[in-house]
């Protein structure tokens, strides 16, 4: 699962090098950190060796996960991505976000 978060960040930072300039310090900067943030919340989380905590960590990691979701759907409806590209990560964030629910769910009972 944080592999396939890596995988996201990765194609995320060759995703958003087409973006207009004067959105350097806007949307590309919040797709990267949210983006960022999901194999990062994972590790920490895990790295806690506490359940209650790990469970914290992979929501907050679905939560940010969630956001570049949707921040993604905002580049694309402002022309800067591709349909394409949007359904080649979309399928690959929606491979993660099953993961994570799958191990919160599994954690929580």
């Amino acid at each position: 699962m944080r592999q396939k978060s890596m995988d996201v960040v990765t194609i995320i930072y060759k995703l958003v090098k087409q973006f207009p300039d004067d959105e350097k310090f806007g949307l590309t900067s919040q797709i990267k950190r949210s983006s960022v943030s999901v194999p990062s919340n994972i590790a920490e989380g895990y790295g806690r060796n506490y359940t209650k905590d790990y469970t914290r960590f992979l929501n907050i990691a679905r939560g940010s996960l969630y956001e570049m979701q949707t921040q993604l759907q905002v580049a694309f409806n402002l022309g800067f991505i591709v349909k394409e590209d949007l359904n080649k990560i979309n399928v690959l964030s929606v491979e993660v976000e099953k993961m994570l629910n799958s191990l919160i769910n599994k954690l929580a009972s």
